[in-house]
């Protein structure tokens, strides 16, 4: 006795033929493949070889090697975009994309609420089974992930060490390899350091013992132009580690426009080429730290301040974050990974405007009545006033004590002075004026700078009060005249560039090929 109820038909005497709803029960679509290509290997003889017509162990062979390019990257699931490592067994259907398991229930629990009738629905497929349902449009959806969104897969058998402690250079040599590329900034060089020796020992020797040690976290202040930012460059490239770059002014709370806080990882990830484990040990500069602070006088929601400070807490002190993969929202459609910031090194940096009268506030507290009384104006003139910043200086500016606690290396950078500069333009191996001979030389002229031209252009540098930035500006001023004019003469064999040149009183010394000496404007 048969009755009909919802579309289903159910008997008294057995159960119906159509397969349990459950994903358990659903055959995949490669093991459907399997199916076909048994049935038809005698049929043609140029099929390959399956699992039954080959000996015990060789049909393992076959597939690893069919799919041997995909061993290198993770499987994301289309739908909730998670990688194999999270989801467990992805589910393969046409086009190259794959799905979760708990995607695939998801889906037909709610085909089951909403009444699908399953009967008209099999016998309309392609394939036995489940096989390939007519519903969707496969050929509408992307065949596979972006590159830059893909993950490489953990590799677990025999893992090497990220870090091999014996190729860490010791602080003298990492000094004296800065020493190369950044002119003055002693201490900085040495305690950046010894900051960055300690903190790859402590990687490479993380479970050596029982003994923890923590991480080194480092606050660089500094005035604009000091070079913060091309000590930590300079410093990566000498230790072949990943350096993600950030910005603090694109930072706001999560769920509001602009970047979110786990997008400083999702950089780091990109520098590592999406392999987590490498990306692991590397090193993240936050710059404009600064522009986070804490709002003063604000009845708003402090959404770029205070709050991306509180985001950034257990990132700075270690833990697992979830990083989108290729965007800088977890809200994207995009992959996301776990990361442990436990072993990556952050380095904040800014230059604080304001601060110095901070300072100058503090230290005149000190001042009153008396021979032995310090005077009002004592600190108004002092260019390095920044190094006797206090954590109370800090807190004062806007930063929340939270967030100071865990930068335990505090530093600054002095201001630079008319000597440093005149280095600054000829000493570094990729100095400016190193830069403008070679492009000169290429047009087989020689270039010179004499000293009062040198002196006149840190003159000029210290009066715009931008740092080094300065330089390339006011060089390129007067540059630009030379390097148009001297192609057009190929007589033309040396140029020395003068102080009165440099200050609009005179022309460069121009010698041609021919030792005859003029001078005049070019």
């Amino acid at each position: 006795m048969s009755q009909q109820n919802d579309g289903f038909q159910t008997t008294d005497e057995k159960e119906t033929d159509l397969p349990d709803k459950s994903i358990d029960n659903i055959p995949d679509a490669e093991d459907n493949q399997e199916n076909q290509a048994g049935t038809n290997a005698d049929d043609d003889p140029k099929n390959e070889p399956t699992k039954d017509s080959v000996p015990d162990g060789s049909h393992k062979h076959v597939h690893e090697k069919k799919d041997g390019h995909e061993d290198e990257y993770e499987q994301i699931c289309y739908i909730c975009r998670r990688p194999e490592s999270k989801t467990g067994r992805m589910i393969k259907i046409p086009n190259s994309i794959t799905i979760c398991v708990d995607c695939m229930q998801k889906a037909f629990d709610t085909m089951d609420s909403v009444g699908m009738d399953y009967d008209s629905i099999l016998k309309n497929s392609e394939f036995p089974g489940l096989g390939n349902i007519n519903m969707v449009d496969l050929s509408n959806l992307q065949e596979s992930v972006p590159q830059r969104q893909k993950l490489k897969k953990k590799k677990e058998e025999n893992p090497k060490p990220v870090v091999d402690i014996k190729k860490i250079p010791s602080p003298h040599k990492l000094k004296a390899q800065l020493d190369d590329y950044v002119i003055g900034q002693e201490r900085a060089k040495k305690v950046i350091s010894v900051a960055v020796y300690n903190h790859y020992k402590r990687v490479a020797t993380n479970t050596m013992d029982e003994i923890e040690i923590e991480k080194s976290n480092m606050l660089m202040i500094g005035p604009t132009g000091s070079g913060k930012t091309y000590l930590v460059k300079t410093l990566a490239r000498l230790l072949d580690v990943p350096l993600a770059m950030a910005d603090a002014t694109s930072l706001t709370e999560a769920g509001y426009i602009g970047d979110d806080i786990e997008s400083v990882l999702s950089k780091l990830l990109a520098a590592a080429d999406n392999d987590v484990q490498r990306a692991e040990s590397g090193i993240v500069l936050i710059d404009e730290i600064d522009k986070i602070a804490k709002k003063k006088n604000t009845t708003q929601r402090d959404v770029s301040g205070e709050s991306v400070q509180q985001g950034l807490l257990k990132m700075l002190e270690g833990g697992e974050i979830e990083v989108p993969v290729g965007a800088n929202s977890k809200n994207a459609m995009v992959p996301l990974v776990t990361m442990n910031t436990k072993n990556i090194l952050f380095i904040c940096s800014g230059a604080f405007p304001d601060l110095e009268e901070i300072i100058r506030e503090r230290l005149n507290k000190q001042s009153s009545m008396g021979f032995v009384a310090d005077l009002k104006d004592k600190y108004d003139d002092d260019v390095n006033i920044l190094q006797k910043v206090t954590l109370e200086d800090l807190r004062s500016f806007g930063m929340i004590p939270e967030f100071i606690g865990r930068l335990p290396i505090v530093y600054t950078l002095e201001s630079l002075n008319k000597d440093m500069l005149v280095r600054i333009l000829k000493e570094p191996k990729n100095a400016i004026l190193k830069q403008y001979q070679k492009l000169l030389a290429l047009d087989e002229v020689k270039l010179e700078f004499d000293e009062g031209a040198l002196e006149a252009i840190a003159e000029k540098a210290l009066e715009k009060k931008t740092g080094a930035r300065a330089l390339r500006a006011i060089i390129e001023d007067f540059m630009m005249d030379i390097m148009y004019e001297i192609p057009k003469d190929e007589n033309i064999g040396k140029v020395t560039i003068t102080r009165d040149y440099i200050e609009k009183r005179g022309g460069p010394l121009i010698d041609m090929r021919g030792y005859l000496q003029l001078e005049g404007r070019v």
